[in-house]
């Protein structure tokens, strides 16, 4: 009887271990990978952003350095990254245009300096400093 009882418990935690996690592996493959793919901002310090095509953007790339935009100057940087999600942007450099909006620019900048982890969910990365969300980025579709 114990046996019996052993065997349904075993194999009800089984199933629903498995059901819940079929999401879980739906949703992995739906991420994007961080190298390769083109990053736009959405978000920043809990503010909706609505960027230009072209603006506000990041390209990871295998050397370890990144490349992207802000709100009209070009951006290069390098970076590092683990399995564990540790991020660091360091020296960041751009171009120095006289933008329109060259504050939200200055602090877009300021942003991705200080992120420390990054995690992933389906289109979206989320940039943390320190466990803070900082910053939303949403994979660009390709064209």
């Amino acid at each position: 009887m114990k046996r019996a009882i052993l065997f349904f418990t075993t194999a009800i935690i089984m199933t629903l271990t498995t059901a819940g996690c079929c999401d879980c592996r739906k949703l992995q493959k739906l991420e994007k990978p961080l190298v390769g793919t083109e990053w736009q901002l959405v978000q920043i310090m809990g503010r909706e952003v609505q960027p230009s095509p072209d603006s506000y953007t990041l390209m990871f790339h295998a050397d370890g350095t990144v490349s992207g935009a802000g709100d009209c100057n070009r951006m290069t940087a390098t970076y590092t990254a683990t399995e564990s999600r540790v991020l660091r942007i360091e020296n960041l450099g751009s171009t120095r245009r006289l933008c329109p909006n060259f504050e939200a620019e200055n602090e877009y900048y300021d942003v991705l300096e200080r992120v420390t982890h990054y995690e992933m969910s389906a289109e979206n990365m989320l940039l943390l400093s320190n466990g803070t969300l900082v910053a939303i980025m949403q994979a660009v579709a390709a064209e």
